[in-house]
């Protein structure tokens, strides 16, 4: 079975390598890596990465642009954030650039495989820190307005998929069925004029401002 190309954007040599090695040492992956944005776009074709851990904080083109510059190139590439920080400005500037993911670098080694697998599955994998804030920052702001006008169920879900949740967890944790979970997704799509949970998440933060 061929691995997975896994593509690590981050400055400090120390980590980059670090992750490096563990990532190459699994089995299903294969793993390349680069100091700087410019040259990891530079050699993005060539390279053919599925997934990138990108760091936020880079020298010369930051994380969350270059993230915008490789989902241009390839609106299928799963990006995720791999950073020491976790304010809401990052978070949200980072999903709405493109990424589908965000942990934080302490995230056990293990961890990081498993949300590596996730994301590559179609998951939105996020540090528990992360998801906290997340669902916190939609419990802050005021209800959605009745233009929008969602379901309290769709809220429901769409506040458990901004945490991270795939479709199966939220049927488990809703108690209803994974058909059932899919079928509010596409009303909600259908309401918001989007084609995805993470363009969904957007649009609701932003007509909360």
């Amino acid at each position: 079975m061929e691995k997975i190309r896994v593509l690590i954007i981050e400055d400090q040599d120390e980590i980059r390598q670090g992750y490096q090695y563990l990532i190459n040492n699994s089995d299903d992956f294969c793993c390349i890596s680069y100091a700087s944005a410019e040259e990891a776009i530079s050699s993005f074709e060539r390279d053919a990465p599925k997934v990138v851990l990108m760091d936020v904080n880079l020298p010369g083109i930051s994380g969350i642009e270059a993230t915008k510059i490789l989902k241009q190139r390839n609106p299928a590439l799963h990006v995720m954030m791999f950073t020491i920080y976790e304010n809401n400005e990052n978070v949200f500037d980072a999903l709405a650039a493109g990424a589908s993911g965000y942990i934080l670098k302490q995230t056990k080694p293990e961890k990081l495989l498993e949300a590596i697998r996730d994301i590559y599955n179609g998951g939105a994998p996020m540090s528990s820190q992360i998801a906290k804030m997340v669902v916190r920052s939609f419990q802050e702001k005021e209800t959605i307005t009745t233009e929008i006008a969602l379901t309290e169920r769709e809220e429901e879900i769409l506040h458990l998929l901004s945490a991270g949740f795939r479709n199966q967890d939220v049927a488990d944790k809703l108690f209803i069925s994974l058909s059932t979970v899919k079928s509010h997704l596409y009303t909600i799509y259908q309401k918001l004029h989007v084609s995805s949970r993470v363009e969904a998440i957007n649009k609701i933060n932003n007509r909360r401002k």
